[in-house]
């Protein structure tokens, strides 16, 4: 049975839809780009027991209402998420967030601090997407601003195609099968990417290849659960080992077999890496 999902109204005027279950220490999951609670309901429901749980449509994302005006920023993301953590007068929280919901708890931290958080997971991410000479752990390892602007234009062309390219040619070589004989998967995802208000995502997009949260980490005070795959479409185990020694209090685990969605090969396993980690804090 699916949670109710409840309606809070952001400083803007944008509704943010959420679910929240269970009782206990509060763990908020924040999903990746063009994606939706419907991410994190299946994981959320094996921590109901323990802790109180919420999973959000970012807005934008998910069971939202297409509204083009709508402000996609991820400045403007962490806006709602502490509108959130404060309406409900939430403490000692867990960030949950994958991709994209990494980038928005390093803007979090960065923004608002740690004194309502206990602590962190991020799942496959780096701090900074696009390369430069000083840095070679973004998307692929040389996803410069001249290939992130060809991206951007490449969304606005066809966005359901450019999101599919992005995941195909990346580092995972099944990706890239799957993608040029057409899986029945990857069709299944041009579908629903087809259903999505792609200029009002690719403005999100932009947002977070704009931001560099690299100095934030070591600034984290609070313990750090780190998961990575090792056959993830973007970034490389160099960076998972990076961001690792950049975070003052962390743990990483590296998931083999798995692609930048880690926690979907390993379901159990993380569920049980992410209960002990809570339950600790």
């Amino acid at each position: 049975m699916k949670p109710r999902m409840e309606t809070l109204i952001a400083s803007d005027g944008t509704p943010i839809r959420y679910s929240r279950q269970g009782q206990g220490r509060p763990v908020i999951f924040l999903h990746g780009w063009t994606a939706g609670s419907q991410e994190w309901l299946p994981f959320a429901a094996e921590l109901t027991d323990e802790f109180e749980v919420y999973c959000w449509d970012a807005r934008g994302h998910g069971g939202h209402p297409i509204d083009l005006d709508c402000d996609t920023h991820i400045a403007r993301m962490v806006d709602d998420l502490q509108h959130l953590i404060e309406h409900h007068e939430l403490k000692e929280v867990v960030l949950v967030g994958h991709s994209m919901g990494a980038l928005t708890t390093w803007e979090y931290i960065r923004t608002c601090g740690t004194d309502a958080l206990s602590g962190i997971c991020i799942l496959d991410q780096s701090p900074k997407l696009v390369t430069d000479a000083s840095w070679g752990e973004g998307v692929y390892g040389d996803f410069d601003g001249q290939r992130n602007a060809r991206f951007i234009e490449r969304l606005r062309d066809d966005f359901a195609e450019g999101v599919l390219e992005l995941v195909a040619f990346g580092h995972n070589v099944r990706s890239r099968e799957n993608y040029e004989r057409n899986s029945r998967g990857f069709q299944q995802i041009r579908e629903y990417l087809r259903t999505l208000p792609g200029e009002q995502l690719t403005r999100c997009w932009a947002s977070l290849t704009e931001q560099d949260y690299r100095a934030v980490l070591p600034q984290i005070d609070v313990p750090a659960l780190l998961i990575y795959g090792d056959e993830s479409q973007f970034y490389s185990l160099d960076l998972a080992r990076w961001v690792a020694e950049q975070i003052p209090q962390s743990d990483l685990h590296i998931y083999e077999n798995a692609c930048h969605s880690p926690h979907m090969w390993h379901k159990d396993r993380f569920i049980s890496q992410l209960r002990d980690f809570s339950s600790t804090l």
